[in-house]
């Protein structure tokens, strides 16, 4: 038989791929299982080079500050390098042109424009910006669910507190069967009161893809603002930001996305860009050479700060793009799907959701018995296993959160699982 062409070589290794895989995760004493693993590994190992990350280390938590690839932080500190050797020149006659150009590159990756973006150094950053802009008092209603991540339960709490107006974290029903049942839920929370939704996009402690865009559609039809908390969507999602219509939607870029900490950002929609005020009020007002955008003048310039992780963004976009991200999420979202399954299984637990797939994509968050101690358990994962993973404990329930990156392959997984086995006895 002659050489199999490399392109259909590669088409046999996705399709081995995904039977093989299957077979694997139903059984993992297939016969196929060893195969499987080989076929993972060509596919994701191959990856982990790219990474600083400890290899001793099975890294499951990419969701909490993410993994910055090499090539993309040499380019972090080559920026940092720049601001040093000339640092009047970079910050007093290069940066707002350095910023514009990256802010450009991400409203392309986003789908919106540049002037509808600002630069922050995180989610909680970004919707602090928002929060604390909205004339919210005495009889108006914030209604959010009650999945939301802690950092923004506590702002807007604070500044219910502060200013009058109710914080409503209204109980999502689990496990959440359909699309519709939860959109009429949350809506079961909406009155004449409220004037803002608050919302995650993809949750941080139960790793559910909620349907946002349903929700904005409704809440535009009402009169009503949409916050949306999109912490773990970009790089995990495809994200339309224009299409999608948001008043307001914050994003970390430091998570899936693998650009270096301190990269997040904040779209605010045209019409809305006014409400918005800045929370640090610098030279960007009443600018002396105005951008064009006032809300980029009022919000982007912060005094002397380091810009390098912004402007390494386009860098870490275009690490994804040349290693076909799409493909590399597909693979992680196998492994996540069987973590998950298998997880479950080992508890006798069902998932949060119903088994429809589009609830989670590379983060998954599976429940614990009840009577699991997760501290003790999470210990016992890190120093006996070498395993970091999260566990936490949400409204009653234990579950422990597992992300799947690049990087990871089908060992991490399969000694997690042998490891939970083990410690849940």
């Amino acid at each position: 038989m002659g050489e199999v062409p490399l392109n259909s070589r590669d088409f046999l290794d996705k399709i081995f791929l995904r039977v093989s895989t299957i077979y694997c995760f139903r059984s993992v004493k297939s016969n196929v299982y060893s195969v499987s693993i080989a076929l993972y590994n060509r596919h994701m190992n191959s990856l982990k080079k790219y990474f600083l990350l400890d290899p001793n280390m099975v890294f499951l938590n990419h969701g909490s500050f993410g993994a910055t690839p090499k090539p993309v932080f040499r380019e972090y500190q080559r920026w940092q390098r720049e601001l040093e050797k000339q640092p009047v020149e970079f910050l007093g006659r290069r940066a707002t042109t350095l910023m514009a150009e990256a802010r450009a590159a991400l409203g392309s990756y986003l789908g919106t424009h540049a002037d509808n973006l600002i630069y922050t150094q995180n989610v909680t950053i970004s919707l602090n910006i928002v929060a604390r802009s909205l004339e919210l008092g005495t009889g108006d209603e914030v209604l959010a669910t009650n999945h939301e991540y802690g950092a923004m339960d506590r702002t807007w709490r604070f500044l219910s507190k502060e200013r009058g107006f109710r914080y409503i974290n209204h109980a999502i029903s689990i496990p959440i069967e359909t699309e519709e049942s939860f959109v009429d839920d949350l809506w079961r929370g909406v009155n004449a009161h409220t004037r803002v939704i608050f919302i995650s996009h993809i949750t941080s402690p139960t790793a559910i893809i909620f349907p946002v865009k349903e929700i904005i559609r409704r809440a535009r039809e009402a009169g009503i603002l949409t916050v949306i908390d999109g912490a773990h969507v970009p790089g995990q999602l495809s994200l339309h930001l224009d299409s999608l219509g948001a008043d307001f939607y914050g994003g970390n870029l430091h998570k899936w996305l693998c650009a270096p900490k301190g990269a997040g950002f904040l779209y605010a929609r045209p019409e809305v860009q006014h409400l918005v005020k800045p929370l640090v009020v610098s030279w960007g007002e009443q600018a002396d050479v105005p951008s064009g955008s006032q809300y980029v003048d009022d919000h982007e310039w912060w005094g002397t700060r380091d810009l390098a992780a912004f402007l390494s963004v386009p860098a870490a976009i275009e690490f994804q793009e040349k290693h076909d991200w799409d493909k590399v999420r597909d693979k992680c979202h196998d492994l996540a799907r069987a973590a998950q399954q298998r997880i479950c299984e080992l508890t006798g637990i069902l998932p949060l959701h119903s088994s429809a797939e589009n609830w989670f994509r590379q983060m998954i968050a599976a429940p614990l018995p009840t009577d699991t101690n997760i501290t003790s358990l999470k210990k016992r994962l890190y120093d006996e296993h070498r395993i970091e993973v999260p566990l936490v404990e949400w409204n009653g329930n234990k579950l422990i959160r597992v992300s799947v990156q690049g990087y990871n392959t089908q060992q991490d997984v399969d000694k997690l699982c042998h490891a939970l086995s083990l410690l849940l006895r």
